[in-house]
């Protein structure tokens, strides 16, 4: 019985605290008691009182106090981060709960790189909200990585090798890097035989890489080579760096859902098929939460359907002669 009591007591003491955190999140949000009041329905002496004993019992100034505005302190505003993810994630468990087995609705906002985007998100983005009416997407498109923390993206799909390992993450895909050229470039390719024939060659970088001109190729687990290659022309875009190699300004790498309309038309040309470049993989980046939004898992879903079957679909003729 003891027991039971103790229990008891901790879950009323956890949901006491789980109040007063949504009581000053409130203040720091709206930047007074009085609205942070009138956001949680209840009156300026309760919000006061619960934030003022929150700052007792840690024996911490979290805000500062002026006739005009209520702005956290350094202690305050580190507690307020951690505070909005409790908070998120509480609320993700309701929804999580209230929506059951419910078909997904609401707007989804995620993020994508603009090459990859284009390529694969819009076509997803469309076919999704075909499938679920109820549903709205607001995508950003951008080379540049949204911070997830800030609560203003559910979902960003990243593209090639994950350097945000405190993010949650799920590999949905992968793509392949190929070397390819403008038919242009097929006489002087003809008696290319291996990768170190290629320094010789023009190359369009893609400064977006991290390390765009020097590249791995193997062919065997024991045959591999290592070749730098000089740049005639810098873009940071991969899209841009297509443009120039469609209009036979070099040789330059590029991702495979990049390149495979391409390739198909014969607009471009694969250079030494037989020699891989490293693989890179399409993943579903989730902000630190344990629930998922319906439509989240929806999406990720059919994006990852839609990804099995252009894998299956896939095929990389033509190739240049050699």
């Amino acid at each position: 019985m003891q027991k039971a009591n103790n229990l008891e007591d901790a879950a009323i003491g956890n949901f006491s605290n789980l109040k007063r955190l949504a009581y000053f999140s409130a203040v720091v949000e709206t930047g007074s008691f009085t609205a942070a009041a009138e956001r949680l329905g209840i009156t300026k002496a309760v919000v006061s009182q619960q934030v003022a004993r929150l700052e007792a019992d840690f024996r911490t100034s979290l805000l500062t106090r002026s006739t005009r505005k209520v702005v956290p302190t350094d202690a305050g505003q580190a507690f307020y981060q951690r505070c909005a993810l409790i908070l998120k994630e509480a609320a993700d468990a309701f929804d999580e709960l209230a929506q059951g087995a419910e078909a997904p609705s609401g707007t989804l906002r995620l993020t994508a790189p603009l090459d990859y985007g284009i390529a694969a998100i819009v076509p997803a983005i469309t076919a999704f909200c075909r499938r679920y009416p109820q549903c709205k997407v607001d995508a950003s498109l951008s080379d540049q990585s949204l911070d997830l923390m800030d609560g203003k993206v559910e979902l960003a799909i990243r593209v090639g090798w994950l350097t945000e390992l405190h993010l949650q993450a799920r590999q949905i895909g992968s793509f392949r890097q190929l070397l390819v050229a403008s038919p242009a470039w097929t006489q002087q390719l003809a008696s290319v035989q291996e990768p170190q024939q290629l320094a010789t060659l023009p190359f369009v970088a893609n400064t977006a890489l991290r390390d765009p001109l020097h590249w791995s190729f193997s062919r065997t687990a024991l045959e591999r080579q290592n070749v730098s290659m000089p740049s005639v022309l810098s873009l940071n875009a991969t899209m841009a760096v297509r443009e120039a190699v469609r209009h036979g300004a070099g040789l330059s790498v590029l991702p495979d859902y990049a390149v495979a309309d391409d390739l198909h038309s014969g607009r471009l040309l694969q250079v030494l098929p037989d020699w891989k470049l490293p693989s890179g993989g399409i993943h579903a980046v989730f902000p630190a939460a344990r629930f998922r939004p319906v439509k989240v898992r929806a999406f990720v879903e059919l994006l990852q359907e839609q990804l099995a079957q252009q894998d299956a679909d896939v095929g990389l003729p033509p190739t240049a002669p050699g």
